[in-house]
């Protein structure tokens, strides 16, 4: 039988951890490996695990603490502990697992061998907290079937990522598609069900939260550009281009003609109107409410800004020869 171990990575996380393990260890056969990384926590995260009877791992944080980093060193010290290991489930320590997951996730990856990642759908525990919540909530229901990418929530074939070595820990963002792009052009395959897979609490509350995920979001968007914006991939190619747009290129465009068109150039703004109906009508065909779709189409438009934001820290950091720095939004 398939032999399942689980990674689980957080930073103050609180009772979140807590909702976390304890839905893992309910959940999981007696004796299911589970190993919990930690990234300088000071709410006691690492006792807290500890006293449920996970493992815990401490990170050095002389080293740049990154998600990625964290995946890594709990998978790869599970292989190490566990070599029998057929599967990994990784799990960020704000979600809980949904009851039926691993029966189903499992269920399907055994069937197609060429999966490497299984995953499904990740649901917010309090959707309607705040605008962003609900922002979150919409962002991940994404198609279901063969997928380019997976989430920090997955179920994942341990061969297939020894073949490629894993995450990449230097990626402050945006690191699961860029494994995924690897291990595709390995010949493995990336699926998502049509099923419940974890309940997450983005406790994203203000505007301010908001506006530095959309920072990491442009930083992800320059970065997987930078690596993979070339065929065959053209990996964010037109994200890269519209955060350039309508984040930089329209308000700046607006400014510096003001003066000689005599403030014609503020008609520019009229796009902005525009490209909220666009992806409002996206987000309608695509089954989502009136209600929804406006939220969606106007946070879309409004986060462009914030957006170019990070793809411009992004290049300015990399043209500075820096090493980046992660990019929080939680408190």
């Amino acid at each position: 039988m398939a032999k399942i171990g689980v990674v689980t990575i957080g930073r103050n996380e609180g009772d979140r951890l807590l909702r976390c393990l304890q839905s893992l260890i309910a959940q999981l056969p007696p004796g299911t490996p589970i190993v919990y990384v930690d990234s300088g926590s000071t709410d006691g995260s690492v006792s807290k695990a500890e006293a449920l009877g996970v493992e815990a791992i401490a990170l050095d944080l002389a080293i740049p603490f990154t998600a990625a980093r964290s995946r890594n060193t709990g998978f790869f010290h599970l292989i190490a502990q566990y070599p029998d290991l057929t599967y990994v489930q990784f799990i960020d320590g704000d979600c809980e697992l949904i009851p039926g997951w691993i029966e189903a996730a499992t269920a399907h990856i055994e069937s197609h061998p060429q999966c490497a990642i299984i995953c499904g759908r990740r649901r917010e525990r309090f959707p309607d907290a705040s605008p962003y919540n609900r922002l979150a909530e919409i962002e991940w229901n994404t198609p279901v079937g063969e997928a380019e990418a997976c989430g920090g929530d997955s179920l994942a074939r341990v061969v297939a990522l020894q073949a490629v070595n894993g995450f990449d820990p230097r990626l402050i963002c945006g690191e699961e598609p860029e494994m995924c792009i690897r291990l595709r052009r390995a010949g493995w395959r990336i699926f998502r069900l049509d099923a419940d897979m974890t309940l997450h609490d983005a406790a994203m509350l203000k505007l301010s939260q908001f506006w530095r995920r959309s920072i990491r979001g442009g930083w992800a968007v320059a970065e997987g550009f930078a690596r993979y914006g070339r065929p065959p991939e053209f990996y964010m190619q037109r994200q890269h281009k519209s955060g350039w747009l309508w984040g930089a290129g329209v308000p700046l465009a607006i400014l510096i003609l003001a003066w000689p068109t005599k403030g014609l150039s503020f008609l520019l703004l009229l796009g902005y109107p525009y490209l909220i109906w666009r992806v409002y009508r996206y987000r309608r065909n695509s089954g989502d409410s009136p209600a929804h779709a406006r939220l969606y189409a106007f946070y879309t438009v409004f986060s462009k800004i914030p957006q170019a934001i990070g793809q411009g820290q992004y290049w300015l950091t990399r043209w500075q020869g820096k090493t980046a720095t992660l990019i929080e939004y939680k408190g």
